[in-house]
């Protein structure tokens, strides 16, 4: 049994298309370095997760920042969240029926989307459905759900959002690997 709470840190940007490479083991050395236990990474795509008495999300994912600059000479933007926070983006997901997990991504976020934010979503999801597609995104507390049918290569509404300057501050998982990081946060490490 665990006695410290289980974090999640989700990089964004490193190991895409060749850019800001960071090794996994380098990013678990990193974790275990600045006092964390239980570290463990999942694909290679910046999902490092850990245990610390650590409880200020804000804290770690500064520190992380920081420590990753330092050591690493990458500056990823880096949201943490709790595993029950995790578990409540999950039970808050506004598209349950959608089957296929790679066709809906949750775009975490440090901060809460302030209304001009809300209102680019908002115009967004409009201009889509008005030329015909059925894409579709909806916000919940810090979280911005998008829901892609036909795929996040082909939306539309995903090229507007997820390359906006808002969403700058987000990094986008599909549900496979938000449901997959879950499990890891559950079960042992």
């Amino acid at each position: 049994m665990r006695l410290m709470p289980r974090y999640l840190a989700l990089l964004r940007g490193i190991n895409v298309g060749g850019h800001n490479k960071v090794a996994m083991s380098d990013l678990r050395d990193l974790a275990a370095g600045l006092g964390h236990d239980d570290v463990a990474t999942y694909i290679q795509s910046g999902n490092l997760l850990f245990s610390t008495a650590e409880t200020d999300p804000a804290k770690l994912a500064d520190a992380l920042e920081t420590e990753i600059a330092a050591r690493l000479g990458v500056r990823p933007a880096i949201v943490v969240i709790s595993a029950a926070e995790l578990a409540q983006v999950i039970a808050d997901n506004p598209f349950p029926a959608e089957a296929n997990p790679r066709c809906l991504h949750a775009v975490f976020r440090r901060e809460a989307l302030d209304a001009a934010i809300v209102a680019a979503v908002t115009d967004a999801v409009r201009r889509t459905t008005q030329a015909g597609h059925n894409d579709d995104a909806a916000i919940v507390g810090r979280t911005l759900y998008l829901h892609t049918p036909n795929g996040l290569g082909r939306s539309d509404l995903a090229a507007r959002l997820l390359n906006s300057r808002q969403q700058a501050a987000g990094t986008a998982r599909n549900w496979a690997t938000v449901t997959r990081l879950m499990a890891m946060l559950e079960g042992p490490s």
